[in-house]
């Protein structure tokens, strides 16, 4: 899997270009495989990221703005709703990836799995 990050190399908002070094920056201090597509200079990137922006996810304008962020093909978020994941401490949940071994994130994860294994365990006990 594969995070595309949809960016403008030559934007003349110092707003975008801050929203872009801070989640190309936070993805590469989780060390997270992404793939930077410009849509500043290839109309194409730019067509696509149009294009695959749900809807409902537009501004007023129709027009979605960088940074936006998929995973392959599947929309994951702007920078509001990557900040948002960010403060969580949910990123890897926004990015649908699974969170690295030996993180939190993973030792959260084994934990939830293991109690639901217990109130299976205990139902098909209950059960017989």
């Amino acid at each position: 899997m594969v995070i595309k990050v949809f960016l403008a190399s030559s934007s003349g908002s110092t707003a975008i270009k801050k929203k872009q070094q801070d989640v190309v920056g936070f993805l590469e201090a989780l060390k997270v495989d992404y793939t930077q597509l410009d849509i500043a200079c290839n109309e194409e990137n730019r067509m696509w990221m149009r294009e695959n922006v749900p809807e409902e996810k537009k501004p007023a304008n129709g027009i979605p703005l960088p940074p936006q962020i998929f995973n392959e093909e599947g929309y994951c978020g702007d920078y509001d709703t990557f900040f948002d994941a960010k403060e969580d401490n949910a990123v890897y949940a926004f990015l649908g990836l699974p969170p690295p071994p030996g993180s939190k994130a993973q030792a959260e994860e084994e934990e939830e799995q293991e109690e639901e294994e217990d109130v299976e365990e205990t139902q098909e006990e209950e059960a017989e």
